[in-house]
């Protein structure tokens, strides 16, 4: 991670070596088991993650003995600034680096130079100061520093500069040295990647909580519970308790702080939590029982040595936190226990761990809270990786949140959702942008809703971490219409149901003027139905667009009027035949579906002719007619008791309704198309005319079969 939450990152080989010579360099460990093939994960604590104790302390007492001839020639300072190094205190070596490297200016130090810059980009690295660090690794590489993994930590840092296409062409270049390297493959993967996350950006909206930062480090916020009212986090800001500066960071060590809504619902400003909780040394990264009255953080306890880091547990008493006891997990004293998180149901302890047994750097493990012994379980390697897998969050039983620098991601720590699959597997997303960065991102937490708290160092150049605020606003998603009759009138308060394939089911009752709305899910197939009193029911379907964006759709029902003969439209015969045209299939279909919609209904199916011609003629034309339909109807599955067919020749002239006036503008709403009137027209009008009378009607006889 870096410097502000140095003391609860990965612990690395030099730990191990203060334990035999503080004057044993990392970077001399790293050359030697990196041409072994050892560097292939390049997670810090790799090698310890594949190793027993014993194996460990084997090497590393050999390696101490390998290097101890090479730290003879370097000047004091320069020793200083290992030890420095060493023991994890970042801030103090890179001082002593830089005043060191000022001072190598003859042609002679161009060797030492080199190596100066190395470990100044390796103390900014820590420091998540990327910019600085990759301006270091470059200088190391001008003055052909010899270990190539510096080609790799500029590429690491370039990409977490946001420097995507520079970082691809350091990643190729260290991977024709090191053909396979899976840090490098991944990284490139990630910096393909990175520029499609940031253009296609998300619905998120990220601000940055400024009420909670310092100018420190202010990072991994925790609501106390489901209320989402008390909110903890970590901080090293100028409030923290304790006069002892972190020999990390060279700022103060963290304490946790909490905030509380009032009783307007607006956050208070950050104060220390109350009781015997914060102490001298580092505390933080929470998690709580699921009812708040145990509070689960990680320690580091420094002993002029690298941070010893462990879960420990306090418990509440009212308003106050009681000293923190140490939650035992395993008897192995070497590996580091942090970022501590509970399980919704509380049964299970999630937290970050270097400990034998893993992926490769800090892996996901948890544990039984109520019997621990023997459930200590890894994740597995659906979740973990040869990386680094921080900060978990569960946010129910099946989502899991965490941060890692090993799947793809932007640059740095990436934040990532897994949400179990039935067939146990996890399926793993990026969050995109702008919750993830070119930084790092880390340490979630959910209030209402789809809204939270998390942190990350965008946007400052120290690498202090601050706290953001995010929310994914709900999708406008709705659907509106019109339930009108036949001849466009509206129907008022009809009543519209809608259901959909996720379990839905709403009622909404139109107003006078027809309209209604409803609110949508996306991806989400409907039925609506829409009634009234008087008037047959109607039926739609339709789906929702799957893709996250706003929509609005539109539908009207056109119901039918149970009082009054309907026209069909469109129902097509050949000239002076009963037969139908293909082209009356479509019509024909719907009134197959009105019937099937409304099953209670009875109906005379009605057939009418124009003027021309005898009555007996178009009385036995028009029978014929309407007997088509009817068969068509029976043979679609329609009760042949529930049609009745009625030819009326031209016995029956069309009334001009509203809906014709507005396709028909010269014909006056209420005028009837008799033979004396179409007599009179024009003989464009006159075929009008003629052709409204030729029509197929059905009209509603009984409602009880």
């Amino acid at each position: 991670m870096g410097s502000v939450r140095a003391p609860f990152s990965t612990l690395t080989l030099t730990y191990f070596f203060v334990k035999i010579k503080k004057f044993v360099s990392i970077r001399g460990i790293r050359g030697l088991f990196f041409s072994g093939g050892w560097a292939i994960n390049e997670g810090e604590g790799a090698l310890i993650c594949i190793m027993d104790k014993v194996i460990r302390y084997i090497i590393i007492l050999a390696v101490a003995a390998a290097v101890l001839g090479t730290s003879g020639c370097k000047s004091a300072k320069m020793r200083d600034g290992d030890e420095a190094y060493d023991r994890g205190e970042y801030d103090a070596a890179a001082t002593i680096y830089r005043k060191v490297y000022n001072k190598l200016t003859k042609r002679e130090d161009r060797w030492q130079r080199g190596e100066c810059a190395f470990m100044l980009g390796e103390c900014y690295r820590h420091l998540n100061q990327a910019s600085r660090a990759a301006a270091s690794y470059q200088n190391a590489l001008r003055y052909e520093y010899e270990d190539s993994m510096a080609i790799f930590y500029l590429a690491q840092s370039l990409h977490h500069d946001g420097k995507y296409k520079e970082a691809i062409e350091q990643y190729k270049a260290f991977l024709e040295k090191v053909p396979g390297h899976w840090a490098s493959e991944q990284g490139i993967r990630g910096c393909e990647l990175a520029p499609k996350w940031k253009k296609e950006g998300s619905r998120y909206i990220v601000k940055n909580a400024k009420l909670f930062n310092s100018r420190r480090a202010d990072f991994c916020p925790m609501f106390l519970d489901v209320n989402a009212d008390q909110l903890y986090f970590t901080s090293s800001s100028e409030k923290a308790t304790g006069d002892n500066k972190s020999e990390i960071t060279g700022t103060k060590k963290s304490d946790i702080f909490f905030s509380k809504k009032d009783e307007k619902g607006k956050w208070t400003r950050p104060e220390l939590v109350e009781g015997e909780l914060n102490t001298a040394d580092d505390e933080g990264i929470t998690a709580f029982s699921p009812d708040g009255s145990t509070m689960y953080l990680a320690r580091a306890v420094r002993k002029n040595a690298p941070s010893s880091v462990d879960i420990y547990t306090s418990s509440r008493s009212e308003a106050k936190w009681g000293a923190a006891q140490k939650f035992e997990i395993t008897a192995d004293t070497l590996s580091a226990y942090c970022d501590p998180a509970v399980s919704a149901d509380g049964k299970w302890l999630i937290f970050s761990s270097d400990m034998p047994g893993g992926q490769g750097g800090k892996d996901l493990w948890r544990i039984n809270l109520k019997d621990k012994h023997g459930t200590l379980e890894n994740l597995g390697d659906q979740i973990n990786t040869p990386g680094n897998e921080r900060f978990p969050y569960c946010r129910d039983d099946s989502t899991l949140y965490f941060a890692s620098d090993g799947h793809p991601g932007m640059g740095g720590l990436d934040l990532f959702c897994a949400r179990l699959q039935p067939s146990g597997m996890w399926f793993i997303e990026n969050m995109g942008s702008p919750m993830n960065s070119p930084y790092d991102d880390f340490g979630i937490t959910y209030g209402k809703g789809e809204s939270g708290f998390f942190s990350s160092n965008r946007g400052d150049g120290r690498g202090y971490d601050h706290i953001y605020s995010f929310e994914k606003p709900d999708l406008k998603i709705w659907i509106s219409g019109y339930v009108l009759d036949k001849d466009d009138e509206p129907v008022p308060n009809a009543i519209i149901r809608i259901v959909g394939n996720d379990g839905s089911n709403q009622k909404a009752v139109g107003k006078p003027d027809g309209s209604f709305r409803f609110d949508l899910q996306r991806g989400v197939d409907y039925v609506m139905l829409a009634g009234a009193k008087g008037y047959l029911n109607g039926k739609q379907q339709f789906s929702s667009d799957p893709e996250e964006a706003d929509a609005e759709y539109s539908v009207d029902f056109v119901l039918a009027a149970a009082t009054k003969p309907q026209v069909i439209e469109h129902i097509f015969y050949d000239f002076n035949k009963a037969t139908l045209r293909p082209e009356s299939k479509t019509a024909l279909d719907e009134m197959v579906q009105v019937l099937k919609d409304n099953p209670s209904i009875t109906i005379e199916m009605a057939a009418h002719t124009d003027r021309v011609g005898s009555e007996k003629y178009n009385d036995a034309l028009s029978q014929r007619r309407a007997q088509s339909v009817v068969d068509y109807l029976v043979a679609a599955g329609i009760a042949p008791e529930r049609l009745k067919p009625q030819g009326y020749g031209k016995s029956r002239p069309k009334t001009v309704t509203k809906r014709i006036n507005s396709q028909y503008p010269q014909f006056a709403e209420g005028d009837t198309l008799t033979e004396e009137y179409i007599s009179k027209l024009s003989k464009e009008d006159q075929e009008a005319a003629d052709q409204i009378n030729r029509r197929t009607e059905f009209q509603v006889i009984s409602t009880t079969f």
